[in-house]
């Protein structure tokens, strides 16, 4: 995959994160808003950082979707846990693949932060971590 590709993968994870958490603090109840409030900032803060890397590589970002996919049903406080926790660990997995893909170290270091911080929300909404967050091919 070349830096470009993991990019804008990277990207349309962070759209589709954007418009999940959406639907995830829909859900949830009061006491819980406030981490999905902070999850959607992160999450739109990556987002716009992507694009501008995107731009400065003279690379045209990908736009959003107008609306995702969803596993299935999100009507209750536990399905928006779920897909909170599929999010992070969708994105994990793209950040990988950019910390594989990344041609200079400040990309690669900035990628290895994103997936930390994917691997650290993901544990914090599951309430447990997993071993190598982004590579399930290593758990």
């Amino acid at each position: 995959m070349s830096e470009t590709d993991a990019l804008q993968a990277a990207l349309a994870g962070e759209h589709a994160a954007v418009w999940a958490y959406g639907v995830v603090g829909a859900q949830l109840p009061a006491d819980r808003a406030p981490e999905a409030l902070a999850a959607l900032a992160a999450h739109r803060a990556r987002r716009d950082a992507l694009e501008r890397t995107l731009e400065r590589a003279a690379a045209s970002p990908a736009a959003a979707a107008p609306a995702y996919d969803l596993p299935g049903p999100v009507t209750t406080a536990a399905q928006a846990v779920r897909l909170a926790v599929l999010v992070e660990e969708r994105l994990a997995a793209a950040y990988a693949d950019l910390v594989a893909a990344a041609e200079g170290e400040a990309l690669r270091v900035t990628a290895a932060r994103a997936l930390q911080e994917t691997a650290v929300r993901g544990a914090l909404w599951r309430r447990s971590a997993v071993p190598f967050p982004g590579l399930p091919e290593r758990s």
